[in-house]
């Protein structure tokens, strides 16, 4: 099924992209040819061959979540140039109260 070139005119208005006759025209064949072209992809893959989303598989590469202890909270504010209810006192970036 080739493409008209009011088949292209339509997606264009779906697109909302503005095409001049001579465009619509000069695409209408490019866009049918993308189309076979994807077309014959599944055309590609015979019934022997299944369908994957991941050529190989995948697994998990993060450690588990797991609670270890950390640095005293004392030691990581006392470089800090302000402190305010044990935590880092910043300077105010919004108008918000």
């Amino acid at each position: 099924m080739a493409l008209t070139k009011d088949d292209v005119a339509r997606l264009a208005a779906l697109a909302r992209i503005d095409l001049t006759d001579t465009e619509l025209e000069h695409l209408a064949p490019q866009i049918d040819l993308i189309l076979e072209s994807v077309a014959s992809v599944t055309e590609a893959a015979g019934d022997d061959v299944s369908a994957t989303s991941h050529p190989i598989p995948l697994s998990n590469v993060f450690r588990a979540d797991e609670a270890r202890p950390s640095f005293p909270a004392e030691a990581m504010l006392a470089g800090a140039p302000a402190v305010e209810d044990d935590k880092f006192r910043v300077p105010r970036i919004l108008d918000e109260e």
